[in-house]
């Protein structure tokens, strides 16, 4: 592969995260207007929200691993089509249940498509940069949430809100043609040893010994993590304007937090290239606790709840770059995507809980400062995980020292 096709296809894998935040982003920026447009209220949006999520976990875990076998490309282009479809289609929906069932195949849709993204990002990048360029193509997530919010204003001024979902899924086809072109084919080069029985279901490896302790820390804090993300992501349109934003303000707000998220995903992505990933770790999930507990602790104040949610909901967004990154440390490449796919079902376990927790502190009329200062108790548990950290990247380590058996 020529150095500029490597670096095409790194920009336009890129492009699909950018493509998946902007999507996350819109149902939210979407749900505040559509009480007007549709007579739907916000607080019934909870599982429309946790269906994504759903469909994320199962395309995550039963899909995306068959990029393990048959190559990364035809699960990243064909992912991209449906997503396409399926996103044009939720600007057609009417009621609850219509949104429910598009979000939940664009959400099998991502899941098979995504891992297989970061898996390819990982095969093509140097082995000394790999968590960094890995975190760097997967900083198109903040991106596109960020783009969703700084724009929604003018995208909803000129083709109401159906206009987020229709620049989204536009994008989606354009990448799906695109990436059929420029991507590299075949399925991935084996590395290691190869400890796994030849007809053996990759998934499986991940719950047995060695790889069952680095996959268990990888989950737990992508799990709790995404909890975060996708309460905050989900209800903070909402949220802000309960405390004195108007619905635009709260829109930028939102986009702002997350070009925050991309500045400390790739300081956080050098850091564990460079330095170490533990320390790494604990202090981003530490600083993000403590910025939700200082906004619980504080009166709405515009300017103040901004930075502190740079620093909160985009540590969540950073997690979500970062996260995925680090499992190229954990696992060796026959078992990368299988890792992060099940990983996605995995945390989306813990996701899904997201949206509808914070659909029970609407409807129990939570101020924002409690709704914002729950986001601590999550944060404060990936920091107590991220302890064992060390330990699980230890085990690839002593795999790989280990002579295979003849």
């Amino acid at each position: 592969m020529t150095p500029v096709r490597r670096v095409l296809s790194l920009v336009l894998l890129g492009g699909v995260f950018v493509m998946e935040g902007f999507d996350i982003n819109a149902m939210a920026l979407a749900v505040p207007r559509l009480e007007g447009a549709l007579g739907l209220a916000p607080a019934s949006f909870g599982w429309v929200f946790s269906a994504l999520l759903i469909g994320l976990g199962v395309g995550g875990a039963l899909l995306a691993p068959l990029g393990d076998r048959f190559g990364r490309r035809p699960l990243i282009v064909l992912g991209c089509v449906a997503v396409s479809a399926s996103t044009l289609a939720t600007a057609t929906a009417s009621t609850t249940t219509e949104f429910l069932v598009w979000r939940l195949i664009t959400g099998i849709a991502l899941g098979a498509c995504l891992p297989n993204v970061s898996a390819l990002s990982a095969e093509l990048a140097p082995e000394k940069l790999r968590a960094t360029l890995m975190a760097v193509v997967s900083a198109g997530i903040p991106l596109g949430l960020a783009a969703a919010g700084l724009f929604a204003p003018q995208i909803v001024a000129g083709s109401g809100w159906e206009g987020l979902f229709i620049v989204p899924g536009i994008a989606a086809a354009l990448l799906a043609f695109t990436l059929a072109f420029v991507l590299p084919g075949g399925a991935p080069k084996t590395e290691g040893k190869g400890t796994e029985p030849k007809g053996k279901l990759p998934q499986l490896a991940l719950l047995q010994s060695p790889w069952l302790l680095p996959f268990a820390v990888f989950a737990a804090m992508l799990s709790l993590n995404a909890m975060n993300l996708y309460l905050l992501n989900s209800w903070l349109p909402t949220v802000l304007p309960q405390a004195g934003l108007s619905l635009d303000s709260a829109a930028r707000v939102a986009g702002v937090v997350q070009l925050a998220g991309l500045a400390i995903g790739v300081i956080a992505s050098l850091l564990i290239d460079r330095w170490r990933a533990g320390p790494t770790l604990i202090g981003m999930f530490a600083l993000m606790a403590l910025s939700f507990l200082a906004i619980g602790a504080t009166a709405p104040d515009a300017s103040r709840w901004t930075l502190l949610l740079m620093i909160g909901v985009g540590g969540a967004s950073a997690g979500g770059m970062v996260l995925p990154a680090l499992c190229a440390y954990l696992f060796p490449a026959r078992l990368l995507s299988s890792a992060v796919g099940v990983g996605v079902l995995v945390a989306r376990l813990g996701a899904i809980a997201g949206p509808p927790l914070g659909q029970v502190m609407l409807v129990n009329e939570v101020s924002p400062q409690f709704f914002l200062a729950a986001a601590a108790v999550p944060a404060v548990l990936c920091a107590l995980v991220a302890l064992a950290v060390p330990a699980a990247l230890a085990v690839r380590k002593r795999e790989e020292a280990t002579p295979a058996l003849a």
